[in-house]
């Protein structure tokens, strides 16, 4: 099914989870077209470019390709699907990873005394996702073949960081399933699914944990490597049974041992079942109203 090296659209991936997910795709031989916002240091203020991702990507044994791309933007949107398209003739997967995050989004407060630009979420997070796989979508039926990934966490069915977050993370899951409900309508050999990440020791966290250790100090010694969803993207991707996953919400750490993935160091990233008993993604009911 899969002959060629894919190619790849990472969203949101200048830094933390998606660059991870680029880079370790790269390791894998992908071409990864790199979007997000930041172009020069100073740009945000955490580090990191699209640049300097798509060099990562390149530097791990892929073809990194940076493309400046606001996910709030339509048009620029459809301008990234149409080169990627007219490039390479084709697009294998895409990973929906932009997200509005804002530092007051983990700060003390109920959602009404926290700024009203977090619910930007809903914005570049849900909306863009939505975006990007209408444009994605038309491509791969048009081939027949593809895998859509959402990013998500345990959030969507627990409450973290309010309700915007909540909202974006439980989002990213319904749209798996509806989306995959959708292309098993129309017959297409296209996949979606969402991955619920783990805490990630990405930049951001880092800064958390260091403002707040008594808090967050915890975490540390539990987070997942950004990388680590980039290995279970591919193992997702090149798993036979791929059409059988399509419109589940995966557990990446838990999914992670089916195809023996392991994280930096050999370590095996506990699952949101065991951080938190009883946590698990929803099952959405098989009732179909077209």
């Amino acid at each position: 099914m899969h002959e060629v090296m894919p190619v790849v659209i990472v969203t949101g991936a200048s830094r933390g989870a998606g660059r991870g997910i680029a880079t370790a795709l790269g390791r894998h031989g992908c071409t990864v077209y790199v979007t997000g916002r930041s172009e020069q240091t100073g740009d945000h203020a955490l580090p990191g470019t699209i640049y300097e991702t798509a060099e990562a990507v390149s530097a791990a044994g892929g073809t990194g390709i940076a493309v400046r791309c606001d996910h709030a933007n339509d048009e620029q949107v459809k301008a990234l699907f149409e080169r990627v398209e007219a490039e390479q003739g084709r697009l294998d997967i895409l990973v929906n990873n932009a997200a509005a995050i804002h530092d007051e989004l983990t700060q003390p407060g109920e959602f009404w005394e926290k700024p009203l630009k977090l619910s930007g979420l809903i914005d570049v997070g849900v909306r863009s996702g939505y975006v990007a796989s209408w444009y994605a979508g038309a491509i791969m039926a048009r081939q027949n073949d593809g895998l859509i990934v959402f990013t998500s966490a345990s959030g969507a069915v627990h409450y973290s960081l309010g309700p915007a977050y909540g909202a974006h993370k439980v989002g990213m899951d319904k749209m798996a399933f509806d989306m995959a409900a959708d292309f098993r309508h129309a017959d297409k050999n296209i996949a979606v699914v969402s991955v619920w990440m783990g805490a990630l020791l990405t930049d951001r966290l880092k800064a958390i944990i260091a403002a707040d250790r008594e808090k967050f100090g915890h975490l540390e010694g539990r987070c997942e490597t950004p990388e680590f969803t980039g290995e279970v993207v591919w193992g997702i991707y090149k798993d036979p049974a791929l059409l059988s996953l399509s419109g589940s919400t995966l557990v990446g750490a838990e999914i992670a041992r089916k195809y023996g993935i392991t994280d930096a160091g050999g370590r095996v990233p506990a699952t949101a079942q065991e951080l938190h008993p009883g946590v698990a993604p929803m099952t959405f009911h098989s009732a179909v109203i077209r």
